[in-house]
């Protein structure tokens, strides 16, 4: 799984290492959260301010906690356990540690209790064999965002982003029983790759 903030590339490197297993001529699928299954779909039109609560304000950090854990139960139920089973190796653009970093900044409740209650909620998700940070500068990966020429979704806040930069850096205290490798996300495209690529080969042979 691939992690990191909003602009750290995640989406490009999950392309460039299944292309990469492609080419070997390992089975890989590449996917992504939130997912284009029906939770999916709504959790991503919430990110975009396209859907709000009767107050006009969008749900609430509790809300949006189960709302991504309800859709990883149904991305792993509807893709990735059956794609696990056939023995493909699946690679995601993000996973249960988006959910323990972005709900529990946007709590504003002690962090200790939020991520617990998030682990709790996420207990049946099947855990990775490897989650890789790209740790990107927050004010690079706003240029990157900026660059979209794309509408700021519900998390772009530069304060937001700078606190998740944080978060991540610090992945493995929240995810003890978890293998977590930290990669460096400057650079070019192809460098952050072969970085990527290594951190794979050491997990996963």
């Amino acid at each position: 799984m691939l992690e990191g903030i909003d602009g750290a590339g995640t989406t490009t490197q999950v392309a460039r290492l299944a292309d990469r297993l492609r080419a070997m001529g390992v089975p890989v699928r590449a996917t992504h959260e939130p997912s284009e299954g029906p939770v999916g779909v709504l959790a991503r039109q919430v990110l975009a301010g396209a859907v709000a609560g009767a107050t006009g304000h969008p749900p609430g950090w509790a809300t949006m906690a189960l709302l991504f854990a309800a859709d990883r139960m149904d991305h792993l139920e509807r893709e990735i356990e059956p794609y696990v089973a056939q023995g493909v190796v699946v690679v995601s653009d993000r996973y249960v540690a988006s959910s323990l970093a972005y709900q529990s900044l946007s709590s504003g409740v002690a962090a200790d209790e939020v991520i617990e209650w998030i682990r709790t909620i996420n207990r049946h998700a099947r855990r990775p064999d490897l989650t890789v940070v790209l740790d990107v500068p927050p004010e690079m990966a706003a240029d990157r965002r900026a660059g979209r020429g794309e509408a700021a979704q519900l998390y772009d806040q530069d304060e937001m982003q700078r606190a998740l930069a944080t978060f991540y850096r610090d992945l493995p205290r929240h995810m003890p029983s978890d293998r977590i490798a930290s990669v460096d996300g400057t650079g070019t495209v192809g460098a952050v790759e072969e970085r990527v690529w290594a951190e794979y080969r050491r997990a996963c042979g």
